[in-house]
């Protein structure tokens, strides 16, 4: 009973515990779909009556309307990861952009070297015990709640409540709102030849009991469609999803052969449909951490046999990864790349690969280039990159001289610049 009469008390109007925030507070908010919507509407209909307010989250799904250009002296995105909702504003410089690695977030939070003032969140109904779950996004969130002055919740009971480090108290709670709306759903990216065919190449290295990290996007998810007949895989990542869901319908994935948490799936936040969040509920088979967990490169690398799947924008002739930016315009961020890449440098038996289309703008841009366009931020560098992967083939870089990375490199470029490729090279006395 206790806990209840705590829980009525804490509870109010979503508009209500928006007078928890003060002038120049920095909001924490969780990754993804573990954003609080309630919450956030409330704070963007009152935004004009505070000043120097900031939103901190690494992935917007929702364009809320304090991103209004017009009132960004009010309340500003403070953006730690770049995407649709965020991404034209980030270009434009009317928000901020923080960069690090996705698994030192909570460091610089409990640190004190990143501001966690006030959590909004979302989380699920609470149990009997007085705990809710952040199930959505653990993420650099379990952290600020360490730290805030406020802690915000928005109950949804279409939010599971699942295990793993991922509990708040109510004792630990300022304020409380509820709503009923569905969590946001995200589906998958299309897929077409170019990534189906990079998957091919990706599946063919993925052996029988090896333990994945798998990002979001098409080639991610050719990948997993391409995994059907491997057995006893297992899952250490940063985010679920529906694809590797579909692994686990089929009996792919078992996680039987992990030699770190055997029989269980780590993940830190979940992004996708109706029935992965269903999937988490009450599921013993996986358990959602911080990212200080999942993506710490010890922790991680003590799976022995780690593949950890990433993304690029644009590589050069050395191996270096423009993974976040376009030129100098912001387009994403580091995220989890580099904390999984030196993850599987580490692990026994690990294999960190990266994977980009040769090209980009329908063949007419290479995205194998000499040198990476001047302004690029570069994500994983020539000394943590091992495998890369176009549609035109593997190049194994790690242990390779100047030389031999950019022949290989050459070798899986599109056909078409490989002659220009191959010329500059020499100009840069790579061959």
């Amino acid at each position: 009973m206790q806990v209840q009469e705590f829980y009525r008390q804490k509870s109010c109007s979503a508009s209500d515990a928006i007078a928890h925030v003060r002038d120049g507070d920095t909001i924490i908010v969780p990754t993804g779909v573990g954003e609080p919507p309630a919450l956030l509407t409330a704070l963007s209909e009152q935004r004009r009556q505070f000043r120097d307010v900031k939103v901190a989250q690494i992935l917007a799904v929702k364009k809320y309307g304090y991103f209004d250009p017009e009132t960004t002296a009010h309340v500003r995105h403070l953006a730690l990861f770049f995407g649709a909702a965020s991404r034209a504003g980030g270009q434009a410089g009317q928000i901020d952009f923080l960069p690090a690695y996705f698994s030192e977030l909570p460091a610089l939070i409990s640190r004190g070297w990143m501001a966690s003032d006030v959590v909004f969140a979302m989380a699920s109904p609470m149990d009997e015990h007085g705990y809710f779950s952040l199930s959505l996004a653990a993420d650099y969130t379990m952290a600020a709640i360490a730290k805030a002055r406020a802690v915000i919740l928005e109950v949804n009971p279409h939010v599971p409540f699942a295990y793993g480090a991922c509990h708040v108290h109510i004792s630990q709670v300022t304020a409380l709102t509820e709503s009923s709306d569905a969590v946001a759903e995200v589906g998958l990216p299309k897929i077409g030849p170019v990534q189906q065919a990079i998957g091919k190449y990706v599946a063919d290295m993925i052996e029988d009991g090896s333990t994945l990290q798998i990002g979001y996007g098409g080639i991610p998810d050719a990948v997993v469609m391409q995994l059907t007949d491997k057995k006893d895989l297992g899952i250490h990542t940063e985010m679920i999803g529906d694809g590797i869901l579909s692994l686990i319908e089929q009996g792919v994935v078992t996680n039987r052969r992990k030699n770190f948490m055997p029989g269980k799936m780590v993940a830190t936040f979940a992004l996708g449909s109706r029935k992965l969040y269903q999937f988490l509920h009450r599921n013993p088979a996986i358990e959602m951490h911080p990212v200080d967990f999942t993506n710490d490169p010890y922790i991680a690398a003590q799976n022995d046999n780690l593949v950890a799947i990433n993304a690029t924008l644009q590589i050069d002739l050395l191996g270096q990864c423009g993974s976040e930016s376009l030129a100098h315009l912001p387009y994403s961020g580091t995220g989890g790349q580099v904390d999984f890449v030196r993850a599987a440098n580490r692990s026994k038996n690990g294999k960190a690969i990266i994977v980009l289309p040769s090209t980009a703008k329908e063949d007419s841009i290479s995205r194998v280039v000499p040198v990476l366009s001047p302004g690029t931020h570069v994500t994983t560098s020539k000394n943590d990159i091992n495998y890369v992967v176009t549609e035109y083939g593997v190049a194994q870089l790690r242990g390779k001289s100047a030389r031999q990375r950019a022949e290989a490199m050459i070798a899986i470029a599109h056909p078409d610049f490989r002659a220009a490729l191959r010329e500059q090279a020499r100009q840069l006395q790579l061959l």
